[in-house]
């Protein structure tokens, strides 16, 4: 059975950006939050976020400096957190 993840982004942004796109694999669904802070420019960040895109995932941030992300505010990311099976924090 399928199971809906969230991976909440903060300090290990590389990390948690390269562990969603691997997690894939397990034929669940998957959704990204970058929470309170820029995604750090580097070319691993951008491949990453490239291939989640790319592969269909959801991407969202509480952050408006994070350009090509959907946009919610931390009370919407609570509310929307409500819905997973399992929320994984880096």
């Amino acid at each position: 059975m399928s199971k809906k993840i969230a991976v909440l982004v903060r300090d290990r942004q590389d990390n948690a950006l390269r562990m969603s796109v691997g997690i894939t694999l397990m034929d669940d669904t998957i959704d990204v939050y970058v929470l309170d802070r820029k995604l750090a420019d580097s070319e691993e960040n951008e491949l990453n976020v490239e291939t989640i895109k790319d592969m269909g995932m959801g991407l969202y941030t509480n952050s408006k400096d994070n350009e090509g992300m959907e946009y919610l505010s931390t009370g919407e990311i609570a509310g929307k957190l409500l819905e997973y099976d399992h929320i994984l924090p880096f």
